[in-house]
């Protein structure tokens, strides 16, 4: 019975205490058990945290299936691979710097920042599920341009971007948004008119970033060769389809990417033992099941629809339906946890009608994304925002952040006040994320495409990015003439002439004038003629 008697400095014999050492034996065993359960509580939300976080980064791999499926089969590896350098790149940039310039020196009620101060490299981080949480997200944000830049884009350049956005470009918008002394943030002690912009899983943060990188990126880089010109430069009456290799792998990457977005949503409630979290955290998957399902619902009968009309022939397309239930999935990211399941059915159905209209406009403007990730990620990370502006319940409002006075506009206008204060804050983060990136990742772009480092060689870009890069494709080549010996055997042509006059050049160097050195180099460049391939195609292609 002793053993009931332990206090923090040993034990006590019942048979010669007071009534003093009592109570402060009792006071003792309490603080012991709220202790522990503190413990207890803890390890449950590191684990929640390391489960939504295995969840998230399990999306790299739905990137990748939908990726390699949508690309012709001679650039399957070459995506593959993009999408494994994401991670990669994302892990050791958020590790070195990203994470610090994020959430470095986070201090609630401190001053606000624009960008994270300390922490880097994680010295002094002891919260490590919060960064694999956090790391995840961030690789997601890189992932999104993977498939818009498909079958034209060199590998250098593709590892260089990755780690710079998730090192510099995206760490600071999570500072400003999420984290406590972010100017926009809705965790501040006074946030921005009392409310601050509300995007609890990333609609902004993550896919309007990544979604608005890949429209930079594929502005600067063009089309695929043959997709809106012809070999000489000519435009094509109608745009020439590039269909995916594998309809199968584009369903299972858009599966997977629903499967792992209940980790995204859900899992950024951040802990599951505090009071309400559970509850938060199921609805938060209830308006991600709901508006997945009604934006893949818009896309895929709207679509028919438009095509019933126009050809008189009504067809079901499957991958404008996947697209738009992914669709649904990115705008209900912000809001899932405010937003009651009429208003995320809403939500989702109105984010796959935006993904047509935005899919259609992008080809009229001769832009070629690969994967519509534009329409899907960019545009709908924008409404996202928006319906939380729009659509923002009291109630879960004040289950969420503890304060309800400005709920969404729909809601304030039904009450009579018309508040548009939340409104106005969302907005405030679309300008804010979109004159960022834009602003730092139009040059970057920029740069590597005049160092020549951006676009792949047209050759290379002909007979297929894994032929290039890795040496051989797999599967069958179809009816893919790109893919013939012919071409094949030009670019080896090409390949062992260049390799030739390199290692010329290098043995020359100690022995020739500038001149020499000159004239070599504008010799190389006459005969292998940068952006074209009248030159290094086979002599028999029409």
């Amino acid at each position: 019975m002793a053993s009931t008697y332990d206090t923090c400095e040993g034990r006590l014999d019942p048979s010669q205490e007071s009534l003093a050492d009592t109570w402060k034996m009792l006071e003792c065993i309490a603080d012991t058990s709220d202790e522990k359960q503190r413990m207890t509580d803890l390890g449950v939300n590191q684990f929640y945290l390391i489960f939504a976080a295995s969840l998230v980064f399990f999306m790299q791999a739905g990137f990748a299936m939908l990726c390699a499926g949508s690309v012709r089969i001679k650039n399957v590896q070459n995506t593959m691979l993009k999408n494994l350098l994401d991670a990669c790149g994302a892990s050791l940039g958020f590790y070195t710097i990203g994470y610090a310039f994020a959430f470095g020196g986070d201090e609630y009620g401190g001053a606000t920042t624009f960008i994270g101060t300390s922490n880097f490299f994680l010295m002094d981080v002891h919260n490590y599920a919060f960064w694999l949480f956090q790391f995840a997200f961030a690789a997601t944000a890189a992932t999104i341009v993977a498939g818009t830049l498909a079958e034209r884009c060199q590998m250098t350049a593709y590892l260089f971007y990755s780690t710079f956005l998730t090192g510099f470009v995206y760490p600071v918008i999570v500072h400003s948004i999420w984290s406590e002394n972010g100017f926009l943030s809705a965790y501040q002690k006074e946030p921005l008119w009392g409310t601050g912009m509300i995007d609890l899983a990333g609609s902004g943060v993550v896919h309007f970033t990544g979604g608005l990188t890949a429209l930079i990126a594929t502005w600067i880089l063009g089309p695929r060769t043959g997709r809106f010109y012809d070999r000489r430069g000519r435009k094509l009456d109608k745009p020439k389809p590039f269909p995916g290799h594998s309809v199968a792998l584009q369903v299972l990457g858009a599966f997977i990417l629903w499967f792992g977005w209940y980790g995204f949503n859900a899992g950024s409630i951040m802990s599951i033992t505090e009071k309400n979290n559970g509850k938060i955290a199921a609805l938060a998957a209830v308006n991600t099941t709901l508006s997945a399902a009604s934006g893949c619902v818009a896309a895929l009968f709207t679509n028919l629809i438009i095509k019933e009309r126009r050809t008189g022939e009504a067809t079901f397309n499957l991958i404008r339906a996947y697209n738009g239930c992914l669709a649904g999935l990115v705008s209900i990211t912000a809001g899932c946890s405010v937003l009651e399941p009429w208003a995320a059915i809403v939500t989702g159905f109105t984010a796959g009608l935006l993904y047509l209209g935005v899919s259609s406009l992008l080809v009229r403007m001769r832009l070629d994304d690969a994967v519509d990730a534009i329409p899907v990620h960019m545009t709908n990370g924008m409404w996202g925002l928006i319906s939380v502006g729009l659509l923002a319940s009291t109630d879960r409002l004040q289950a969420s952040y503890g304060r309800s006075e400005h709920p969404g506009w729909f809601y304030s206008w039904g009450q009579g006040s018309g508040d548009a204060t939340l409104l106005g804050a969302q907005l405030c983060g679309i300008l804010f994320i979109g004159g960022w990136v834009t602003v730092i990742m139009t040059p970057f772009f920029l740069w590597l495409n005049y160092l020549g480092w951006f676009r792949a060689d047209s050759l290379e870009e002909v007979v297929g990015l894994d032929i290039s890069y890795h040496g051989q494709s797999f599967g069958e080549t179809g009816n893919d003439e790109t893919l013939s010996s012919e071409y094949i055997d030009a670019y080896h042509r090409r390949k062992d002439e260049m390799t030739r006059r390199r290692s010329s050049r290098n043995r020359d160097t100690n022995g020739s004038t500038d001149d020499q050195k000159h004239s070599q180099t504008d010799s190389y460049t006459d005969e292998y003629p940068s952006g074209t391939v009248d030159r290094v195609v086979p002599s028999s292609e029409p």
